[in-house]
C-alpha cells in the first residue's frame, strides 16, 4: 500500500481515540512529502540535527516531536519550532529546555518520559523521580514549559500480556499524577505505542502513538 493508504489505514483503525504521530527518522525529505501532501503533517523525530534538517526543507505548518534521548546542549536547535517534546527523563532536562524556551520567546510542552520496561533500557523516570519533579516548588518558576503528560515505551517482546500490564501501569500512573494540576503540570497526553503494539496502546488509554515502519515501511535510507 501508499504512504497515504497507510496513514489512512491506522488513522481509520485509531478511530480519533488517539493521534497518529508519524515516525520519519531516516526517512528522506521526499519520502515525508508524500506525507505531506497526502495530507499529514505531524511527524516524529529521533536526532535533534534530522529534525532541524528536516525543518528547514519542509512546510512550516508541520508539527514536529522530538521522540529520542535528548541531550541538553542540542535543544536550542529545536526549541524555536518543537510542538512536543516526549522524552523528558530528568529534572536538569526539564530546566534546559525551559532556559532555551525563554531565549526563544516560547512555552514548551513536554511529556515526562517514564520507565516501564521490563530490560534493561538507558532512559526513563522512576514513579519516584517523577514525583519529585511534579511535586518541587522550583517547578512553578519553569514558567516556559508546560508538562502535558507521560510517555513510555513497552518492552520489545512478543508477549502481549506484558505489554499491555506496562501500558496499564503507565496509564495507572498518568492517572495519579492528574491530581499535580497547576499552571505548569496539565496532564492530558499518554503517548505510547508504536507500530508493533500501538493496537494495545489505544486500548489502553494512549492519546498519541508513534508509527514509523507501519506507514513507511521498515525500509531504512542513506541520510
Amino acid at each position: 500500500m501508499s504512504i497515504r493508504a497507510n496513514i489512512a489505514h491506522i488513522e481509520e483503525g485509531l478511530g480519533g481515540r488517539a493521534r497518529l504521530v508519524a515516525v520519519t527518522k531516516t526517512k528522506p525529505v521526499e519520502v515525508l512529502m508524500e506525507a505531506y501532501e497526502a495530507g499529514f503533517k505531524r511527524y516524529g523525530e529521533n536526532k535533534v540535527q534530522e529534525m532541524a534538517a528536516k525543518y528547514e526543507a519542509l512546510p512550516k505548518d508541520i508539527e514536529w516531536h522530538m521522540i529520542g534521548h535528548l541531550q541538553s546542549n542540542k535543544i536550542k536547535y529545536i526549541v524555536p519550532f518543537v510542538s512536543l517534546i516526549h522524552s523528558v527523563d530528568s529534572f536538569k532536562l526539564l530546566k534546559e529546555i525551559n532556559k532555551q524556551a525563554a531565549k526563544a520567546g516560547r512555552v514548551i510542552d513536554c511529556l515526562l518520559q517514564m520507565y516501564i520496561a521490563e530490560e534493561e533500557t538507558k532512559f526513563g523516570l522512576s514513579e519516584e523521580e517523577a514525583v519529585e519533579i511534579l511535586g518541587s516548588p522550583e517547578l512553578e518558576q519553569l514558567t516556559h514549559i508546560r508538562i502535558v503528560g507521560l510517555m513510555g515505551m513497552a518492552t520489545n517482546t512478543d508477549d502481549d500480556t506484558q505489554i499491555r500490564k506496562e501500558f496499564r501501569r503507565l496509564k495507572s500512573l498518568f492517572e495519579q499524577f492528574r491530581t499535580y494540576q497547576s499552571e505548569r503540570v496539565t496532564m492530558r497526553e499518554l503517548s505510547m505505542g508504536m507500530s508493533s503494539d500501538y493496537h494495545i496502546a489505544v486500548e489502553e488509554g494512549s492519546t498519541l502513538v508513534r508509527v514509523g515502519s507501519a506507514i513507511f515501511g521498515a525500509r531504512n535510507y542513506a541520510i
